[in-house]
């Protein structure tokens, strides 16, 4: 029992200490761009493997033996494949990035000089679309829809908003801000969106003085129309009796 107990214990010894080194990037990507992925630059390597596990779906593996220069791959979509031959280079390629192929890609190295691996943290960014437009109630009404992570909105000139937020079933959040108040004497609204993907603004005018007196202006024409017409009906009932 002792021996084997030694023996155990030698082995996660070699383990722990036959992985000369390691390292941890955090990566970020848009989605629908390819991404290449590099392991640790290493010479004379005899085994190579890329194990992958993506936040949905199963592990993916992909691998190579350079004594009979052969390579298999296990549960791969075809989107994920080595950039060119695993002899030549052991960069691993993701085909149009989806949401799906976020998650952990680590490549181990093994050569004469010991094991080397490389983690990735592979995120997904989605750029959000951009709308803005004027409520039911004359309000500038700006979203940011379907973007990861969430985006940030805001307003130029403007400080009274309100903001919503709607989580969706692949990760991505829509952000909705609506002004509660406007400044009448801004001409235009200008709606700012900032996301890691890039930085965009729009502008329309919602609340400018002119606009919001136009519905009262309306509220009157008709409110004249209609008493003239029953004035004028009034009068022929009368000159019938």
């Amino acid at each position: 029992m002792k021996i084997s107990g030694k023996t155990v214990c030698m082995l996660v010894v070699l383990t722990i200490t036959g992985m000369r080194s390691t390292e941890n990037i955090k990566m970020s990507v848009t989605v629908g761009d390819s991404s290449v992925l590099s392991c640790p630059p290493k010479t004379n390597i005899t085994l190579l493997t890329w194990k992958i596990s993506p936040k949905v779906g199963g592990p993916c593996t992909l691998g190579y033996r350079a004594d009979t220069n052969t390579t298999d791959r296990t549960n791969c979509s075809d989107s994920i494949n080595w950039k060119f031959r695993p002899d030549l280079s052991p960069d691993l390629e993701i085909q149009q990035v989806g949401i799906a192929q976020e998650g952990k890609y680590i490549c181990e190295v093994v050569t004469p000089d010991g094991n080397f691996r490389r983690t990735y943290h592979l995120t997904v960014l989605v750029p959000p679309r951009l709308s803005l437009y004027c409520d039911e109630h004359g309000n500038a009404v700006c979203e940011a829809a379907a973007g990861k992570p969430p985006a940030q909105v805001s307003w130029l000139l403007q400080s009274n908003s309100s903001l919503e937020e709607k989580s969706h079933n692949n990760g991505t959040v829509t952000v909705l801000s609506r002004l509660t108040a406007c400044n009448t004497s801004v001409t235009d609204t200008t709606c700012m969106v900032f996301h890691p993907t890039g930085d965009w603004s729009e502008s329309m005018a919602c609340c400018s003085s002119d606009r919001a007196t136009k519905p009262n202006l309306l509220k009157l024409i008709l409110y004249r129309m209609t008493r003239r017409k029953w004035n004028l009906i009034l009068l022929m009932c009368r000159r019938k009796t």
